[in-house]
């Protein structure tokens, strides 16, 4: 059971990095695309980048995707098996 549990938890673990790089563009503004910024820093740098707000966005779409491949998982839809057909190689 413990083993099953932390596979678990790394899998989150690396889906919830994977999908945190993925929400980090989104509602970013430059300094350029607002019309300030600060003498000598680059105007592409980020105005606020609302960090609180994407990591909470984050661990909601990871804990959505991680229950959706669980419960495929659990189904049956998901199986090594299933993908090792699907690609077409022995296992």
């Amino acid at each position: 059971m413990a083993y099953s549990i932390s596979t678990g938890f790394a899998i989150y673990f690396v889906l919830w990095w994977v999908v945190l790089f993925l929400t980090l563009p989104f509602g970013v503004r430059s300094q350029h695309e607002d019309g300030g910024g600060a003498p000598g820093t680059d105007p592409g740098a980020p105005i606020a980048s609302q960090m609180g707000r994407k990591l909470i966005w984050t661990t909601a779409l990871s804990a959505v995707i991680f229950a959706a491949g669980l419960t495929a998982y659990h189904a049956g839809f998901l199986s090594i098996e299933r993908l090792s057909k699907l690609m077409g190689m022995p296992f």
